[in-house]
């Protein structure tokens, strides 16, 4: 497989690729963005994404008193240190919604920037007596990872980290997967049922601290908040079931993590640079991913729904035309069929028209006749359950509503184009079978053959 990638010819990596130090790169980025990945579908479930943000903001201060105290960067008091302070973040950020009675994110936002900014405080203090750099803790060193050597192989110290905190948020999201279902969706329900929602929202909060210290080196305090949030809200778009969210979060997190590395070293090049930072373009790939995903998603893109209202519209206006063409035909051709004629008496544009007589005349229902139109047979037996349906809904709301008559025709109009066989059938019972709408008008007879039209 690596062979394959690396094959010139195909070029789906850049020419000057190195598995040694990219692979490394890269699966550092992986781990780091699957680990806050599958904790980041409960914060967003939980609509705490912002807490997210706050806590990764928050554990500033902790980290910044473990260097005062150990003069280190060792990793233990580093994780000690934001534990602490991510738990107190949660801590007051629900002590302060609920005893002051604000909205939780007004609570989120003050804690998390009055903590950050007392974090940067002391890290900038804290730089000149330990070897940090406030950059680093901002933006992450993904391309200087330090190394450790395990059973006489060197390998990335965030790898050892990152894999571990993975495993950890693995396990843990396996083993309460039902508790922290329940708990998202509906904390009342679990603890009338036995679950204690406020230890799984604060053990929660404890691995989200414990992610982020542990993808400080990699991406960095700022970044890992995109791979809590992004992924998780891009697979939210994509399913509606919670365990393949969580799988397609963590597919997507890590696409975001190798298409960043890749888009770091190609897209410089472009406009004449060398490259960049990677944790960046690994937020900017995420972002992309996410867009895509609002614009195509199966059942809340954007393109997708103008699509299906752009098809629902022809299918209204395919209705509409068949229906007047049969009123026409019915009133001895009074109105000519023109063209110019339909698109006046429709209102419809020229594109639309144009677009829909022509599907008609495929599904051969409707024929050009000279510069009119016409009806076929199949083309009349559809218009006339739509216009029984329409007149039926007229006789049902002049005879059951208090609906007056200048309006029945606009207000059947619009269920006329939704009505079923088994729904005509209902408004005929209702109204005594009739044979002539309120207007004086015949009201046609149910066709026998099998009713096409869509509900």
């Amino acid at each position: 497989m690596i062979q394959l990638l690396a094959m010139p010819g195909l070029r789906l990596l850049p020419a000057d690729w190195d598995w040694g130090l990219d692979g490394q790169i890269v699966l550092a980025g992986v781990l780091c963005a699957v680990a806050a990945s599958l904790l980041g579908n409960f914060l967003v479930l939980r609509r705490l994404s912002m807490l997210g943000d706050a806590i990764s903001h928050a554990v500033l201060p902790g980290l910044a008193a473990a260097f005062f105290l150990s003069n280190s960067r060792d990793s233990l008091p580093m994780l000690v240190g934001a534990v602490i302070a991510g738990v107190v973040t949660a801590l007051l950020t629900e002590w302060i919604r609920s005893l002051g009675r604000v909205e939780e994110g007004a609570s989120m936002g003050v804690v998390f920037t009055s903590l950050f900014a007392l974090g940067l405080v002391m890290i900038v203090q804290a730089a000149d007596e330990v070897d940090l750099h406030p950059d680093c803790v901002l933006y992450g060193a993904l391309e200087n990872m330090t190394m450790t050597s395990v059973a006489g192989f060197s390998i990335p110290t965030p790898v050892i980290t990152l894999g571990t905190v993975l495993l950890i948020n693995l396990l843990f999201v396996i083993l309460f997967f039902k508790e922290l279902k329940v708990t998202s969706f509906d904390p009342s329900l679990a603890t009338t049922t036995g679950f204690n929602a406020s230890f799984m929202h604060y053990l929660l909060m404890v691995l989200v601290a414990v992610t982020a210290v542990a993808s400080f080196e990699t991406v960095g305090n700022i970044l890992v908040v995109a791979m809590f949030v992004v992924p998780p809200a891009a697979a939210w778009l994509l399913t509606d079931r919670l365990w393949l969210m969580i799988l397609l979060s963590a597919v997507l997190a890590a696409a975001s993590a190798f298409g960043g590395h890749v888009a770091a070293l190609e897209v410089p090049k472009w406009f004449g640079y060398g490259s960049t930072t990677t944790t960046g373009m690994m937020a900017v790939v995420a972002g992309l991913i996410l867009f895509l995903a609002a614009l195509f998603s199966p059942s809340h893109g954007i393109l997708i729904r103008l699509i299906r209202r752009r098809m629902l519209a022809f299918s209204i206006l395919a209705d509409d035309i068949v229906a007047l063409l049969y009123r026409i035909q019915e009133r001895n051709h009074e109105t000519s069929a023109t063209f110019q004629n339909l698109q006046t008496i429709l209102l419809s544009d020229r594109l639309s028209l144009k677009c829909v007589l022509y599907l008609l005349i495929r599904r051969e229902q409707v024929v050009p006749d000279g510069q009119e139109f016409r009806l076929t047979d199949s083309g009349t037996s559809s218009a006339q359950q739509l216009v029984r349906s329409h007149r039926l809904w007229e006789q049902y709301l002049a005879s059951h509503t208090a609906v007056q008559p200048g309006s029945l025709h606009d207000k059947a109009e619009k269920f006329e184009h939704f009505t079923t066989r088994e729904l005509r059938k209902q408004l005929s019972d209702a109204t005594n079978s009739p044979d002539v709408d309120p207007h004086g008008r015949e009201i046609p007879g149910e066709s026998v053959e099998q009713d096409s039209q869509t509900p």
